[in-house]
């Protein structure tokens, strides 16, 4: 009985799918994509413009934007500003013609450490850094010291030449003005910068030369982790660079704190329409029964409306 058993056959039937209709190629596929996705970036940045490849690079450089920040060990407005090579070396030929020029006079030559001048992205930033003793500036007080008033009328003298504007900073350490509760640092800074700025203009700066005066108080301190620190009271006068201007709306205007002032009559520009430079009571008057210039236009127009004449 043995002979005649039939063998155990067992049949194992596989459970999903296999071969094309499987999973595993979307995988792949996904790679793939990505990978010529990264490679039209890649082909697109190499035909775009220097600007734009700027912009990337500058994203990667700074991905969380603190560059935009202000005060001296910061880029500057925020603005972005493409720095020719040309502007670049005419501000490298400033910084080391007003290098020379303080060196050759005796009573600016001591305060040469007083004085740092550095290229950034914005322009040439000329620093004027008070020690304990007040070196530009009498101590709490607004007044030009003579040191300040020589050095700033030698500024004056090459500022004046150039085309580019000029943007002046204010800065005070963090101790407390007390001689009076309604002057504080931020009015001392501001009057400071001014001060500046009017010595400049005295001595051959343009008016609209000098786009803004900024006064910070002690927000933006050189010394961070001293905020009492006499470095920290100090003067900057920024040279921008020329591709930098100042929008439209603010050429022939000088800004205090931020705001435009009106813009001088002379500097208004020429108008097109001569009734405007006519007083309104020589303009010419119409007679009353004088039609309109456009009263054929105006009786189509009346003919084509519901219930108009035909």
């Amino acid at each position: 009985m043995a002979a005649n058993a039939q063998p155990i056959i067992v049949i194992k039937k596989k459970s999903g799918h296999g071969g094309h209709h499987g999973g595993a190629w979307k995988v792949a596929y996904a790679d793939f994509v990505t990978a010529l996705m990264a490679l039209f970036i890649v082909l697109w940045l190499m035909g775009s413009s220097e600007k734009v490849k700027k912009a990337v690079a500058g994203y990667f450089n700074d991905p969380k934007g603190t560059a935009s920040q202000l005060g001296t060990t910061m880029t500057g407005t925020g603005v972005v500003v493409n720095q020719s090579d040309e502007d670049k070396k005419r501000l490298e030929e400033l910084k080391d013609k007003l290098e020379q020029e303080i060196k050759a006079k005796k009573e600016l030559e001591k305060l040469s450490k007083q004085i740092e001048m550095t290229i950034t992205s914005e322009g040439l930033r000329i620093e004027l850094i008070e020690d304990k003793n007040g070196t530009f500036y009498q101590s709490g007080s607004a007044q030009l010291s003579q040191n300040g008033q020589e050095l700033l009328s030698l500024l004056a003298a090459e500022l004046k030449t150039l085309p580019n504007q000029l943007l002046l900073e204010g800065h005070t350490d963090a101790a407390q003005y007390s001689h009076d509760a309604n002057y504080s640092n931020w009015e001392l800074s501001a009057d400071r910068a001014n001060a500046a700025r009017r010595l400049l203009q005295e001595h051959g700066v343009r008016a609209d030369q000098v786009t803004q005066v900024r006064g910070y108080a002690d927000q933006f301190l050189r010394v961070k982790n001293n905020p009492y620190d006499p470095s920290n009271r100090r003067i900057t006068i920024l040279v921008k660079n020329q591709d930098g201007a100042a929008p439209p709306q603010l050429e022939h205007a000088n800004v205090v704190g931020g705001t435009p002032t009106a813009t001088k009559p002379s500097e208004a520009p020429a108008t097109t329409n001569p009734q405007t430079t006519v007083p309104v009571s020589a303009a010419p008057v119409k007679p009353a029964s004088s039609p309109p210039a456009n009263a054929g236009a105006l009786s189509k127009l009346t003919a084509m409306l519901p219930g108009g004449k035909k």
